[in-house]
This record gives structure tokens, C-alpha cells and sequence, in this order.
């Protein structure tokens, strides 16, 4: 059974688009930082007047997630390039182009995981009413695209 020049440049087309949805998907979840992030870091230097033993814990804290959020985003960027190699190799929905997708939704889980992981540790350094602010502004960040 041989394909037709049609289907093989629908083949062609569907295998490039899958893989540019790939590569966008990865800078989206590893390049940008996100909004939450950004609310957080402003809220713990800015507005939550954090003692100075407050901010050293913080910083290590911080400085250890750093690392890790690295890691983190270099193994999404492999996954991501897996994703394409298995998109060049079948050509289409195959079991090798599943496999990379399942990997990939691996990493992108371990990283939220981490970095609810990573909150928390923050949010335990704070005192009760720093906590609520933290709270407050965590939940804002976690809905903001849901409304």
C-alpha cells in the first residue's frame, strides 16, 4: 500500500505542525516566567516586610529551587526534542510519538510538583499574616486564567 502524493504531503504537514505545537508548548512552560511567579517574588521582597532571618531562609530556599528548576527545564527541552525525533521517525500518532508525549507530561508534572514543593517551604518562613498574604496571592495567581 503506497501513499499518494496528497497524503504524503498531508503526512508531512501534520508531522511539522505537531512538532512546532511541541517546541511552542516547551517555551511556554520553560522559558517565560510566570505570572505567579512574578506576584510572588514581588510579594516576599516587596510587601511582606520579611524579617532578615526571614529573607536568608527564603534565599536559600530559593537558590536551591534554582537549581533544580534548571534541571527541571532542561529534561522538558530533551522531552521536547524526543517529542520531535519520534514526530520524524513515524510521521504520525504512532507509538513512539505516545511515548514521548507521556514522558514530557512526566516532567512538566514533576515540575509543578516542585514547585508547589518550593512554595511551601517559602510559605512555612513566613508568620500567620505574611502566610495569608502569601495564600491570597498564590490562589490570585492560580485562577487569574480562569477568570
Amino acid at each position: 500500500m503506497s501513499m499518494g502524493p496528497r497524503q504524503l504531503l498531508l503526512l508531512a504537514l501534520v508531522a511539522f505542525a505537531s512538532a512546532i505545537c511541541g517546541v511552542f508548548i516547551g517555551r511556554l512552560v520553560a522559558d517565560r516566567p510566570r505570572a505567579s511567579e512574578t506576584e510572588l517574588h514581588a510579594l516576599l521582597h516587596s510587601e511582606l516586610e520579611l524579617t532578615s532571618q526571614q529573607q536568608v531562609k527564603i534565599d536559600a530556599i530559593e537558590a536551591r529551587f534554582a537549581v533544580r528548576r534548571k534541571a527541571l527545564e532542561l529534561e522538558m527541552r530533551a522531552a521536547n526534542a524526543r517529542l520531535a525525533e519520534a514526530i520524524e521517525i513515524e510521521h504520525g500518532y504512532g507509538p513512539k510519538v505516545t511515548a514521548a508525549i507521556d514522558q514530557s507530561h512526566l516532567v512538566m508534572g514533576e515540575m509543578q510538583k516542585e514547585t508547589l514543593e518550593h512554595l511551601f517551604a517559602m510559605r512555612a518562613v513566613l508568620n500567620p499574616e505574611q502566610a495569608k498574604m502569601f495564600d491570597n496571592t498564590v490562589v490570585k495567581a492560580l485562577t487569574a486564567d480562569a477568570r
